[in-house]
């Protein structure tokens, strides 16, 4: 408005000079938009029974999950030409079809397990690695329990292959060995042949474990095992290949005493597994305090923030903990 009264006052031009603004954006709107005049049809645009007939075609049991290109060509093997694949996906598009044609395989949404452990042998979590053999195509399969409140490895076995009877033999022995009552315990796997076997799942029917398992292609769901797998392969004792199953067992030997009861777990404040598996990591942590105290009385200007505090084992453990913080324990 501004504008249109200063041009009517000194004219365009210099209007336009002194507000920065080109002529020509004035005079384009000073003109009368104009009304776009529909667009006619081409004489040799397709006719509606034409477009119809393609549709229909387009849509037959036939050609239904087949895109325009595959029907073009079909047709033409056949002597029948209707019109281009571009205009067949023209026609699609007017009624809102151009979509994948094809059957497509559609995945199921699998529940996200949620798991908690308070204490030790309430979960644990189980699955299988492959252990190089000496020759090419060679490998034996280890199979590893672990506590994942603790963990603590509570059973493993090494084999020439992988087996759901072995796999069995292992879960029984390993309960058995725990004392795991009725109803006390669930255990966790992915989704391998020997975790869900009829005959482990009737084991743990009959020993009252509740069974649980990770969602397909999701590793994360089985974090505690697939930890424990890459700790076994940086040790510095673990081979580059085993020379034979009776090999691998007794480097097992070695390792796995190590692991439960030297190994200082990040994810347990530097506890080791064995340590908090037992109950003994608040006898640890308590002289672990004492130390610190002394040390600091010694030299507080060495601790800028206080009085460090030792921490203990966690208090819960989780698989896929509960987005909602109120939630947790």
């Amino acid at each position: 408005m501004i504008a249109k009264s200063l041009a009517q006052e000194v004219g365009v031009r210099r209007a336009c000079a002194e507000l920065a603004v080109p002529r020509s954006r004035v005079y384009r709107m000073r003109q009368a938009p104009e009304t776009p005049k529909p667009r006619s049809r081409p004489a040799h645009a397709l006719s509606d029974e034409e477009r119809a007939q393609v549709r229909d075609t387009l849509n037959s049991p036939r050609f239904m999950d087949k895109a325009p290109r595959q029907v073009y060509a079909a047709l033409l093997d056949e002597s029948v030409y209707l019109c281009h694949w571009r205009t067949m996906y023209r026609v699609l598009a007017t009624h809102d079809e151009v979509r994948e044609r094809r059957t497509v395989q559609r995945h199921p949404v699998y529940p996200k397990p949620e798991l908690l452990a308070t204490a030790p042998n309430q979960v644990w979590s189980w699955d299988i690695t492959r252990l190089l053999g000496a020759d090419k195509w060679i490998h034996y399969p280890l199979y590893t329990v672990l506590d994942i409140y603790s963990r603590y490895v509570v059973g493993w076995l090494i084999a020439e292959i992988e087996s759901a009877e072995l796999a069995r033999q292992l879960i029984a022995e390993t309960a058995a060995k725990h004392g795991i009552e009725p109803d006390q315990l669930t255990l966790h796997a992915d989704n391998g042949a020997p975790m869900k076997s009829k005959s482990l799942t009737q084991l743990l029917i009959d020993l009252g474990i509740l069974k649980s398992h990770s969602r397909p292609y999701t590793s994360d769901d089985n974090p505690f095992s697939e930890a424990q797998f890459k700790t076994m392969k940086y040790h510095p004792s673990y081979p580059e290949r085993f020379a034979s199953s009776e090999a691998a067992r007794q480097w097992g030997r070695q390792f796995f005493p190590w692991y439960n009861n030297e190994h200082y777990h990040s994810g347990l404040n530097l506890l080791t597994p064995a340590s908090v598996h037992y109950g003994a990591a608040p006898v640890i942590q308590q002289q672990r305090q004492a130390v610190m105290t002394t040390a600091y009385q010694a030299h507080p200007d060495r601790f800028v923030r206080g009085l460090p505090l030792v921490k203990g084992a966690p208090a819960a453990v989780y698989i896929n903990p509960p987005l909602k913080i109120e939630d947790l324990p």
